[in-house]
């Protein structure tokens, strides 16, 4: 019975943690996007560059996201699925994205997030990001 309640914290914990992101790139809050991300994450994106390794990498596409974001009305999780282990987990959610663009064309997007994660001093911190979409 432990095994399964510490399993459940870990996805509550994990999807809080994405949920926060989320909200936070909502927010344009910079700080508390990268507050749960490891120093060495690596990142895969859909827009160059394609691969950011390091925290400094990361930002920068943030920085590149929000200079063509000008309004996000909506960055969602739609579905999340949690596989956690007890110091290692990842998650694949389906997420949707709405706003104006800096140029003022509206735009809305669906993309896939998978996230890896590890557990360091009791706290989840991200290692892996990957987002992608669909081939057409």
């Amino acid at each position: 019975m432990a095994v399964s309640s510490e399993k459940s914290k870990n996805e509550r914990e994990i999807r809080a943690l994405i949920e926060n992101w989320a909200e936070a790139v909502r927010a344009k809050d910079l700080d508390r996007i990268l507050a749960s991300h490891s120093p060495d994450i690596l990142m895969f994106d859909v827009p160059p560059p394609l691969q950011s390794k390091g925290i400094e990498a990361y930002k920068k596409t943030w920085d590149l996201f929000f200079s063509w974001a000008k309004d996000l009305g909506v960055f969602d999780v739609v579905e999340l699925d949690i596989t956690a282990g007890d110091d290692v987990a990842f998650a694949a959610a389906l997420m949707r994205g709405a706003g104006t663009e800096a140029n003022g064309d509206k735009t809305e997007l669906d993309f896939r997030l998978t996230v890896g994660l590890r557990k360091s001093g009791g706290r989840w911190i991200v290692t892996h990001e990957h987002h992608s979409l669909p081939a057409s």
